[in-house]
């Protein structure tokens, strides 16, 4: 359970924050509340808090000074700043040291509750150590771990040895669900910058256009919706480290401010002429080809190059061997904890099914896969009926899609009640991607196969869409269509023939 600190003389805030995460879904998180910067300082001393949440005039002193002493206590700590104005030149100034962000009032009860979700993850980034496991991975590890015994895997493991102490840019490359954040973080943590702040921003994520704004900070007036200024995370992470996951879909012109950052730690915000300098490291991670990008011109050669000082590689799951069966152990001894279930292990038939399985989503499906058998299983060992269709029959699985073709209004739900039946848990990442499967198929059938114009019409870079069509395993040859699928264009003859 997560620790959340309000330090407020206002009893409403701390009822509207108690509110908030009552019963929210998803988040287990506990409120305590001080009235005082001095009742706030002790509740620091006794809770270890995950997160702070300051407000900027107390009875005691401004935020300010509340603020630096938590931060003596507890540097890693997230401190979030509650403001009544529309501006603050305390809560900005606190954000230059070090402050997570901050909240206007009134408070809307989404934005709490999306903000402090996401200073909790990265509290629990910055305090929860990473270890890496020997043989046999411990069974109840307070740290997140690192397991796997295979050659590649033990590479990886040397890997993070080296470079954690040097003061260098890192690529980490594989594909999604590999664990690439888990080794950003097993880096920072036996960095010389342990003591400082560990901030992950997931580029693919973030608007192109908000981007920048989000790396950089903005000016006030910058552009529409820049009502009051804004602190960047290379402002904020002066000292520390930063990770970079998914770097490949960067706009060009963030591409060159990062460059420009990694050259000479110094930067604008956007819409100001003020260079402010920073200190940070760049751990950077891609499931993308950069070296093809590169030559295609959507990636800037000298960044690569800046980021690429050391390059570490994860395997796939595919290619891990046994180590399958450590990870599933692990986990299955890690979520009988957490579920409060005393599952004892898997059926022959079912380690057969799991052996058989490719994984195409790495270690992250193994957890969901995992996680769905157990919260099915009925007795004290995983069957293969416990496990989803999408372990159980994967091309039958892949090949959905391709029969629906574009469903209709009454089709969606159906298949989305059932898969709830299912117990799915990554539903909505489920359903992007049957969506993303059509939608791509559908514009790439319109544009002959064109990937640069495709890229036009759905408003994404051409290095973009090569990476969903290598995700949802698309081919672009005499007609568009899945993997082990039929063809989802209803006229396959009129699509010329392109490669990848």
């Amino acid at each position: 359970m997560s620790v959340l600190l309000v330090i407020d003389d206002d009893p409403l805030v701390q009822r509207v924050f108690s509110r908030v995460f009552e019963n929210a879904e998803g988040m287990d998180v506990s409120v305590f509340g001080a009235e005082t910067i001095a009742a706030g300082i002790d509740a620091m001393a006794q809770l270890r808090p995950d997160v702070v949440v300051l407000d900027v005039k107390l009875p005691d002193g401004s935020g300010l000074d509340g603020f630096k002493q938590i931060h003596d206590i507890d540097p890693k700590v997230p401190v979030i700043f509650i403001t009544a104005g529309g501006t603050s030149s305390t809560a900005i100034e606190a954000m230059k040291l070090g402050a997570y962000d901050y909240l206007l009032k009134p408070l809307d009860f989404a934005q709490v509750r999306k903000l402090v979700g996401r200073a909790v993850e990265t509290s629990r980034a910055m305090h929860v150590p990473v270890d890496i496991a020997g043989v046999d991975p411990p069974v109840e590890a307070a740290n997140d771990v690192l397991v796997g015994r295979c050659p590649a895997i033990q590479s990886v493991y040397k890997e993070i040895g080296r470079a954690a102490p040097q003061n260098v840019n890192v690529l980490i490359r594989g594909e999604s669900g590999t664990g690439k954040e888990l080794v950003a973080r097993a880096i920072y943590h036996h960095s010389l910058r342990s003591s400082g702040p560990f901030l992950a921003i997931n580029c693919a994520a973030i608007p192109e256009q908000l981007l920048e704004s989000e790396l950089f900070g903005h000016e006030k007036g910058a552009f529409t919706g820049a009502d009051r200024q804004r602190i960047g995370k290379f402002e904020q992470c002066t000292g520390g480290t930063i990770f970079m996951d998914e770097i490949g879909d960067m706009t060009p012109q963030t591409q060159s401010k990062v460059l420009r950052l990694l050259e000479d730690q110094v930067f604008e915000r956007v819409g100001g002429s003020e260079s402010i300098k920073t200190d940070v490291r760049i751990i950077a991670a891609t499931n993308r080809n950069l070296e093809e990008m590169v030559a295609d011109g959507d990636f800037r050669g000298d960044l690569f190059f800046r980021l690429n000082v050391f390059s570490i590689h994860l395997p796939p799951l595919r290619e891990r061997g046994e180590d399958v069966l450590l990870l599933l152990e692990h986990f299955l001894a890690r979520f009988n904890k957490q579920f409060t279930r005393d599952i004892q292990g898997f059926s022959p038939d079912a380690l057969d099914l799991l052996f058989a399985y490719e994984w195409p989503g790495n270690v992250r499906e193994l957890q969901s896969a995992l996680k769905q058998a157990m919260l099915r299983a009925t007795g004290p060992v995983l069957v293969p009926e416990f496990f989803s269709d999408a372990v159980r029959r994967p091309s039958e699985l892949s090949a959905a899609p391709a029969t629906c073709g574009e469903p209709g209004d009454g089709d969606w739900p159906e298949l989305i009640d059932q898969r709830i039946r299912d117990g799915a848990e990554e539903l909505y990442a489920e359903m992007q991607q049957r969506m993303d499967r059509i939608l791509l198929t559908r514009v790439l059938q319109a544009t002959d196969g064109n990937q640069l114009q495709a890229a036009k019409i759905l408003g994404i870079t051409r290095g973009t869409l090569r990476s969903k069509i290598r995700a949802l395993g698309l081919e672009i040859s005499r007609v568009v269509h899945a993997k082990g699928s039929e063809s989802l264009v209803d006229d396959p003859a009129a699509v010329s023939a392109h490669s990848q």
